[in-house]
């Protein structure tokens, strides 16, 4: 005759903390791999982005897209996406799958602005939208009118030495920004970047830490965000300056 297994109160609720704990931790678990599914996805979008630049500098001359020009007497556009739609199939590519809600959702320098997309909000063409920003310096504008130290600043071409450490693209609050080495970091994490330096647009904590970027070696990886001011953005960009005085909200982020 089989004996009758009983289970004491006490042994109980040890058994129900023990579920409990398990269930919060399969579902940590659960949270973080899809967190890192999305990381590897943006990562994947960027890679191909690079190529997509890469197919688009070889069928010109090995330069890269004219891009922004709205300074008097050269306000045409040649935006980063425009120039390389023929290079890629879907607009969706351009969006970090950590941020592919509309922007027009959430206001620019709220909370959770890092989690939205930009759109056309009336003055972009239709159709075009992203969660990727351009290193501006890296485009062959070609207006007469351009002061001549922002000329000498300009990348233009992929093939250059130290390719690895000079920005393309990235995750970013806008779909460019011409970082200096003098720029402070946003006061708070989603500061609008409309008023403040143009680090701002890509300083984003979007990858615990991190933002994702593909550089003019074609190479992809994660950036932390104050690794962001020893990457080579121009001809002038200053890597050895001193660090800027990080805010509150950075101070535990790893160091370069």
């Amino acid at each position: 005759m089989k004996s009758k297994v009983t289970i004491s109160k006490k042994d109980m609720i040890v058994i129900v903390a023990c579920l409990l704990f398990l269930l919060a931790t399969v579902g940590s678990v659960g949270s973080g791999g899809r967190r890192r599914a999305k990381e590897a996805v943006c990562a994947s979008n960027l890679r191909r982005l690079g190529t997509a630049f890469e197919q688009f500098t070889s069928e010109n001359d090995g330069y890269f897209h004219k891009g922004y020009m709205g300074i008097p007497d050269c306000a045409t556009t040649n935006w980063w996406f425009e120039a390389l739609k023929p290079y890629y199939a879907n607009q969706d590519l351009c969006l970090c799958p950590m941020a592919a809600r509309p922007g027009a959702d959430v206001g620019l320098g709220e909370v959770g602005a890092k989690f939205y997309a930009w759109s056309a909000q009336g003055w972009l063409p239709e159709g075009y939208y992203g969660s990727y920003g351009i290193n501006g310096w890296v485009e062959n504008n070609q207006c007469e009118h351009e002061p001549e130290a922002m000329k000498r600043r300009r990348w233009r071409k992929p093939n250059v030495a130290g390719g690895s450490n000079i920005p393309l693209l990235l995750d970013a609050q806008w779909l460019d920004g011409w970082p200096h080495h003098y720029d402070n970091p946003p006061a708070f994490d989603d500061e609008d970047f409309r008023h403040g330096s143009q680090m701002i647009r890509f300083c984003i904590n979007r990858h615990d830490g991190f933002i994702n970027g593909v550089f003019l070696d074609g190479s992809a990886r994660k950036i932390g965000l104050k690794e962001l001011w020893k990457l080579k953005w121009h001809r002038k960009f200053d890597t050895d300056s001193p660090s800027p005085h990080w805010p509150v909200w950075m101070r535990d982020f790893e160091d370069y």
